[in-house]
């Protein structure tokens, strides 16, 4: 073969090479061969050997039972090995081993979901809260045809509140040549309220009769 005294250094370097082309010491399927290197080894290998230790973990994987009913032939330099007649205990060490990966790739698998999860979190965070709007149109009427709705107008449009900003504007007939302001109006509605804003518009008793609200829509 490839490699010599497996219990050597030397002889894993040179047996990892060999398994960095094949994944069986002989042949496509687990042998005999393999058993009698895998004993020879006798312990998870250490050390920068990964195709090896792949190797090992894989074979350790199947059951001594299995193992045992393996064909082929044991290599001759390591036939003298010790059978692997393992009590339950070394069983339960192999399945530690396992274990113990597992755990690793577990611990390492939520450590990456909760990066993920972090890093979601703070970029919802960045986004901008959604204001919720609302348009307006409201009717100002005034006391009689004699009002100056030029000046209501510029009354109306001086109320100033945080979330307000005016629209369009136009006079509507009411009869009997009176007209009414109607204007539009766009609100934060956490921050204005109609009521209070009709209120402000009342205010203005000498040219303001009434306030109503024509529509209401959200944006």
């Amino acid at each position: 073969m490839a490699f010599g005294d497996v219990k050597t250094p030397k002889g894993l370097q040179e047996l990892d090479a060999f398994l960095a082309e094949c994944s069986y010491i002989e042949g496509y399927a687990p042998s005999k061969a393999d058993l009698s290197v895998f004993e020879a080894i006798g312990k998870a290998p250490a050390g920068s050997v990964p195709h090896v230790q792949r190797w090992y973990r894989h074979i350790a994987s199947f059951p001594v039972q299995e193992r045992s009913a393996w064909g082929g032939q044991a290599l001759p330099q390591v036939a003298g090995a010790k059978p692997t007649t393992a009590p339950a205990a070394d069983d339960d060490d192999d399945v530690d081993l396992f274990a113990s990966e597992d755990e690793e790739e577990s611990a390492e698998a939520e450590r990456i979901k909760a990066e993920r999860v972090a890093a979601y979190t703070a970029k919802k965070s960045k986004k901008p809260a959604l204001i919720a709007k609302s348009s307006v149109l409201l009717d100002v009427k005034p006391w009689d045809d004699e009002t100056d709705m030029a000046v209501m107008e510029k009354n109306v449009r001086s109320i100033e509140m945080e979330g307000l900003l005016w629209g369009a504007s136009k006079l509507v007939p009411v009869g009997y040549g009176i007209k009414k302001l109607q204007i539009m109006c766009v609100i934060e509605d956490d921050l204005v309220s109609i009521d209070l804003l009709s209120e402000k518009i009342e205010a203005f008793e000498d040219v303001v009769q009434s306030v109503d609200v024509a529509a209401f829509n959200k944006i």
